[in-house]
């Protein structure tokens, strides 16, 4: 029941610190981190996978709906959400039979690094191409993906740092 409740106010900090701060911040001009993906990759998984994509679809859903931005959060963070499961056993080598014990903040840093990078370069490609929908930007949608990723990577590590206990 603790775990249950401490999913419920993480979803609750990310979505409301994107919304309330996040949002707010365009760093050089046009850089926003999107923190908020975070919750996918903390999310345990063991836990029921229709579950998981129907809350990390909520919280992409709800996201938009203060962004503004019409159902792209809510794809590019469904996308991830599925596809999540493909990179933990590409990267940490572990299997369904392993899943009650993975624990994120257990692995080497550099196997977290490496997967939590790909999910989130994997999320703003999605999000910048379809907020920019042309060939023409093909450039700034590169360039937004790497500026954004780069942010929203220093911040989750920061945070992770901050907030996690140490042993």
């Amino acid at each position: 029941m603790n775990k249950r409740i401490n999913q419920i106010l993480l979803f609750f900090f990310l979505f409301l610190l994107q919304v309330l701060l996040l949002n707010n911040i365009n760093f050089l001009g046009n850089i926003n981190p999107y923190l908020y993906i975070a919750f996918i990759f903390l999310f345990p998984l063991n836990e029921n996978r229709f579950t998981f994509l129907f809350i990390s679809f909520l919280l992409g859903l709800f996201i938009d709906f203060f962004s503004d931005s019409g159902g792209i959060h809510a794809f590019s963070t469904l996308f991830i959400a599925y596809f999540r499961l493909s990179f933990v056993r590409i990267y940490f080598r572990k299997n369904p039979a392993d899943y009650p014990f993975f624990n994120l903040h257990q692995e080497s840093f550099g196997k977290v690094f490496i997967y939590v990078s790909t999910l989130t370069v994997i999320h703003h490609l999605i999000y910048f191409s379809f907020a920019n929908f042309s060939f023409h930007n093909i450039s700034m949608v590169l360039i937004n993906t790497l500026n954004t990723s780069v942010f929203t990577l220093i911040l989750y590590f920061l945070a992770t740092s901050v907030f996690t206990k140490s042993e």
